[in-house]
């Protein structure tokens, strides 16, 4: 007899742990297999729920199976068997292919099921430890993370993304570390003149100017703004190359806990691990733009007040003055003080105010502005209460334009300043810009210049008028010799020379005169002329409205001078011997010529059986304008009367003298 109950209850004890083991290898998350080979001998049920093939279909399976295909198989099989030959043990990431086709993500565990003979055979060749697996097994595990791996791809590649979207904006972006700078974009790298290679791990100061207080030598980002918070300044840098620049920057503290950034944990030191993120832009050509531009301001102002214009910029909704220059004070006759930021109507008497607001809303409404002249008085100072007649008037030549919406705003201060919005729809914004410039001076030398011309003109013309004159009796002497010599023709050649004499008359009176010919001096030349040539007395009487007012036009003195001077010889020639008057008889609305001299007419005599002809009446009605003058000749008793009536464009009525 042999006593076997230690046998017997270790052999139990065998038992019940082979039951644990397999009820821990079935009800396990973790998907397991047992290979033998390249076989899978066992698997349970989460590797079954994990693959998608049941417990069954992977008992048996090659395990190339479960891979993406035979060569990356093949590549990870014989790198897991160096793995087994040097350690006993293989853990690393793959790829799963499961029954639907799907690949996943699975970490994979494996060890050697007889772990010490790992040991033993730590230096036999690979072919002895493929045929120890083949006979003793591998246990392998296979835990899910593909939802973890692709999250960390996801996490990576918009990391990726973000840092290529951060090289590729023009703001300088620079990470700091405990240890120094860890990573600069593409702008920064640029900004500084170097590589990161040339900044990891240095402090952000390296770049920073020597003054005192700079931005980037301050230690107190990480104590105390909290994780987020922004910190903005502006200063200048310098880059490895010497160059020197200004910057407008954000500092912000990430990567921080509930640590000294908190705002219950204010005062404490900064938490490890967190960094600071500086975005840095390159604001020197800005800088060195305002700084143009301030001088470009200076000048203009300068400029605007000590130039010879009125410069005043008006708010167009409100009608106040925004700006002005002392030039523009003295334009609207008031102080600068009283003009500036009021109306029109608070500085300005009720009919220029309301003329100015009238000139505004106008230029407001032209696309070109409004430009027109107008006199103003021109006080001595400020304290002048002379009658605006009793001053002395200028004359300005006064522009006023709209300025799109703007800006500008009335401050204090001469001058004119306004900055452009970019659509300019906004009326209610617009500014109105009215320059003006005093050209009284101008205007009385172009004054001048025309009366010289007018003067100049009248002398040329009298000078004419006396050359035609002189000539015209150079020619009536002519002909007067000539009829001495021909008595046969010199009834004929004596006419001709009473109508020489009595053109050389007008143009005589052109010479002395200045303005239009007046009939009067007119009839009495010709008179005179007539009474010359046949040595007969003829006496001239005016009556009615004042002779002097009635003048002639230019093209009607000739003819109505030939018209008289042909009557007055015909009332000589067929006249009988007795007085000859002729009078002038005028009124406001026409003008009358009568010559009377004793004689008696023709019984049926008319005008109209008159020929025309070059002398006598038939000349006369030749000359005498149709519409605007008429000739009578009829018999008053012992008298013959002709007469001559003269209505206006024929005869012109001037003003009182």
């Amino acid at each position: 007899l042999t006593d076997v109950s230690r046998l017997k209850a270790q052999q139990a004890e065998l038992e019940a742990l082979a039951r644990e083991r397999a009820l821990m290898f079935n009800l396990s998350d973790v998907g397991l297999a047992y290979l033998r080979g390249h076989h899978i001998e066992r698997a349970n049920d989460a590797l079954a729920s994990l693959t998608g093939y049941a417990v069954g279909e992977l008992q048996g399976m090659h395990l190339a199976a479960l891979f993406e295909d035979g060569q990356h198989f093949k590549q990870l099989w014989a790198q897991q068997q160096r793995a087994l030959a040097a350690t006993g043990r293989w853990q690393g990431e793959r790829l799963l292919r499961c029954r639907d086709g799907r690949v996943l993500w699975v970490q994979v565990s494996k060890r050697r099921v007889r772990e010490a003979d790992a040991d033993a055979d730590a230096d036999a060749d690979a072919d002895a430890d493929a045929d120890a697996d083949a006979d003793d097994g591998l246990i392998c595990s296979y835990v899910d993370v593909d939802e973890r791996h692709r999250a960390r791809d996801a996490v990576q590649l918009q990391a990726e993304r973000t840092r290529a979207i951060l090289d590729s904006v023009l703001v300088g972006i620079v990470t700091v570390g405990d240890a120094g700078i860890e990573w600069m974009n593409r702008s920064a790298r640029r900004m500084f003149g170097g590589e990161l290679a040339d900044f990891v791990g240095e402090p952000i100061a390296i770049v920073a100017t020597a003054e005192p207080g700079h931005p980037l030598r301050a230690t107190h980002y990480r104590a105390q703004l909290a994780d987020g918070q922004a910190e903005t300044f502006e200063c200048r840098l310098r880059a490895r190359d010497g160059r020197e620049f200004w910057v407008v920057g954000n500092a912000v503290v990430t990567g921080r806990g509930e640590g000294a950034g908190h705002p219950g944990n204010r005062g404490r030191h900064d938490s490890p691990g967190s960094q600071i993120t500086f975005a840095l832009l390159d604001i020197e050509r800005r800088r060195q733009a305002e700084v143009r531009i301030a001088q470009a301001q200076d000048s203009l102002q300068r400029i605007i007040d000590t130039a010879p214009l009125a410069i005043a910029l008006f708010d167009a909704a409100s009608g106040r003055v925004l700006r002005l220059n002392q030039m523009a004070a003295m334009f609207f006759g008031r102080p600068m003080d009283a003009v500036l930021g009021r109306c029109a109507s608070e500085w300005f008497g009720a009919a220029d105010a309301a003329a100015l607001q009238a000139d505004l809303q106008a230029a407001q409404a032209q696309p070109e502005g409004l430009r027109r002249e107008l006199p103003r008085p021109l006080r001595s100072g400020p304290g002048d209460q002379a009658e605006e007649g009793a001053l002395e008037q200028r004359q300005w030549d006064m522009r006023i334009v709209s300025l799109q919406a703007g800006g500008g705003g009335g401050g204090g201060g001469s001058g004119v300043g306004s900055s452009v919005a970019s659509d300019g729809s906004d009326r209610a914004d617009a500014q109105l810009l009215l320059v003006a410039s005093d050209v009284t001076e101008q205007r009385a030398a172009e004054q001048a210049r025309f009366d010289a011309a007018v003067s100049q003109r009248e002398m040329l013309v009298k000078e004419v008028h006396h050359r035609i004159k002189n000539n015209l009796q150079g020619v009536a002497g002519l002909l007067q010799q000539t009829a001495a010599r021909r008595p046969e023709v010199a009834a004929l050649i004596s006419e001709a020379v009473g109508q020489v004499q009595a053109i050389a008359q007008v143009h005589g009176l052109q010479v002395g005169a200045s303005g239009p010919l007046r009939i009067r001096p007119l009839v009495e030349a010709i008179t005179a002329s007539v009474q010359r040539t046949f040595g007969r007395a003829v006496t001239v009487s005016v009556q009615g409205t004042p002779a002097h007012r009635f003048a002639l036009p230019e093209p009607e003195s000739i003819p109505i001078a030939l018209t008289v001077n042909e009557l007055l010889t015909n009332a000589i020639k067929h006249s009988a011997p007795g007085e000859i008057t002729c009078v002038l008889h005028c009124d406001e609305a026409r003008l009358e010529i009568r010559i009377l001299s004793p004689g008696q007419l023709k019984p049926g005599f008319s005008l109209a059986q008159v020929p025309p002809g070059v002398s006598g009446l038939g000349l006369v009605r030749a000359l005498l304008p149709r519409r605007t003058a008429t000739l009578t000749l009829v018999q008053l008793g012992v008298q013959v009367e002709a007469k001559v009536v003269l209505v206006p464009p024929s005869i012109t009525l001037l003003g009182p003298l």
